[in-house]
């Protein structure tokens, strides 16, 4: 049993996507078709822009997500398909993709959300109030209760549950920094303070999320072909009004990655398919269900082995 699972931001790279453009017609196509949704060439930053540029959040997550669908339509023009797999999921924003892969989104509404998606969060917060630090070597429970105890009158959570010894928090920039140390001081390996434009996933993103809940209310939401394994309930969904509802909750929720890999495998899936750029989520499932297979399309090279 597949389950086809998409990156999220912090994966892209200047160049991503350009030989699966330049090979598969269907790729080009999809870059073509965001760059007209957006009234702008993001293709052309993209591939020959600076990283700078690509890493702003309003660029990085409709890149992201086009790769992603470039690679995906690559796939399906050498014989994959989306319902080859059990289950689609993706990390933040790559839920997005995921979706619009398994046909609950159009390709232009979901350019256009995430476009909204990447500016709403990015002026959620002012630049140099929010902060995200890597805690590696303690599980999620204990992460959690640090932020907690480290937050005082501030916003410090725990965000991103990626894996069983790495777990994002996210919040105030001096809260952060608190909880960081008192990681230290509890056996964390590393706390590492992340180079990021925003505090994604908690509660100083709530006016992010009341954009994107007016924002999804407007556009139409389809059955996925395959249930969409949601981050903050870490199970399948396919009802569109539970779509919606979770996309808005997952501005300010927890991403259950860690949940989401272990729920899936329990379940049966024995193959993950990372799609799109990188392979950062590749790392954390392996660390998640060690005997998996986990396998990437990102680059037309990747092809061979995905036959194989």
């Amino acid at each position: 049993m597949r389950a086809f699972v998409f990156p999220g931001q912090g994966a892209q790279t200047i160049g991503m996507g350009r030989d699966l453009a330049t090979a598969y017609p269907a790729a080009k196509a999809v870059f073509d078709e965001v760059d007209e949704a957006l009234g702008e060439s993001l293709s052309a930053i993209i591939w020959d822009g600076d990283a700078e540029t690509l890493t702003l959040t309003r660029n990085a997550q409709p890149a992201l997500m086009a790769t992603s669908i470039a690679a995906m339509r690559a796939l399906e023009a050498e014989g994959f398909a989306v319902t080859d797999a059990a289950f689609v999921a993706g990390h933040s924003l790559g839920e997005y993709s995921a979706l619009c892969a398994a046909g609950a989104l159009t390709l232009a509404d979901t350019a256009r959300l995430l476009r909204l998606r990447g500016q709403a969060m990015q002026e959620a917060v002012p630049v140099g109030q929010g902060a995200m630090a890597a805690i590696l070597g303690l599980d999620f429970d204990a992460v959690d209760q640090l932020a907690r105890d480290a937050a005082g009158d501030e916003v410090c959570q725990a965000a991103n549950d990626n894996d069983p010894a790495q777990v994002v928090i996210s919040g105030h920039k001096d809260a952060v920094e608190r909880a960081a140390a008192l990681a230290r001081e509890r056996g964390a390996k590393r706390a590492l303070m992340l180079p990021v434009s925003a505090p994604f996933h908690c509660a100083l993103m709530q006016p992010a999320a009341a954009v994107m809940a007016e924002a999804l209310s407007a556009v139409e939401i389809a059955a996925p072909a395959v249930p969409l394994v949601a981050n903050v309930r870490a199970e399948g969904v396919v009802e569109p009004g539970a779509i919606r509802r979770l996309l808005v909750e997952q501005v300010t929720g927890v991403v259950r990655w860690r949940e989401s890999v272990a729920n899936m495998a329990n379940g049966g899936v024995t193959e993950f398919w990372e799609i799109g750029a990188g392979k950062a989520l590749s790392g954390m499932i392996r660390r998640i269900a060690p005997n998996v297979a986990v396998r990437n399309f990102g680059v037309s090279g990747d092809l061979t082995a995905l036959k194989a």
